[in-house]
């Protein structure tokens, strides 16, 4: 099982950020991938994504490869039962579909980042009708799902900066989604819940 959540993150990277990136880049021609890596918020927000991602490799490569070291990522063994185990790996397969569905209905306004030269639809509808973010209700789930399944200090470190960092990303989404789509962002954020 050790390896298996390694494999597990590495086809969730895939299918979440690769397969995406490749459909709009088909269906528009533009990049998806639009953060910038300058000294701005959303530059900020980016590095700290990558930070997590790094936290997460390092937590799944030391349970896969160098069990013996698990004990310098600080575990909270007092959560290291089998039933709060099975509730982290439906979490993650859970989140993963979560994600993807909500990927799939935002087609081509799917994006990484937000730039204001490229516009894209105001999608409402599928799970979009009962949160606003999916996608990122996704995501939180998913760092969830890894400390239930692997309680230390990192996953719980990874899972509370992801939902601090996906904070600050969903109010700079919202302010550029109203200034770009204006009065209909507007009455959709008055009827659809930020989360769930």
């Amino acid at each position: 099982m050790k390896y298996y959540l390694l494999l597990f993150f590495f086809a969730y990277g895939v299918v979440t950020m690769a397969v995406p990136y490749w459909r709009v880049k088909r269906a528009t021609g533009q990049n998806a991938f639009i953060v910038p890596r300058d000294d701005s918020a959303q530059g900020f927000i980016g590095r700290i994504f990558k930070l997590l991602f790094g936290l997460s490799f390092v937590v799944l490569t030391v349970n896969a490869f160098a069990p013996q070291w698990t004990d310098y990522l600080l575990p909270a063994d007092f959560l290291a039962k089998l039933g709060i185990w099975w509730v982290g790996m439906a979490l993650l397969h859970l989140s993963l579909l979560l994600v993807v569905v909500a990927q799939v209905q935002m087609a081509r306004s799917w994006r990484v980042g937000f730039d204001e030269k490229q516009r894209t639809a105001l999608v409402q509808t599928g799970l979009f009708r009962y949160s606003r973010n999916p996608v990122f209700v996704g995501m939180l789930a998913t760092m969830l799902g890894l400390f239930l399944v692997l309680p230390n200090a990192l996953t719980l470190l990874a899972t509370a900066l992801t939902w601090v960092v996906l904070q600050i990303q969903v109010r700079m989404e919202e302010e550029y989604l109203s200034k770009a789509h204006g009065a209909a962002y507007l009455d959709y954020m008055r009827r659809v819940r930020r989360w769930c």
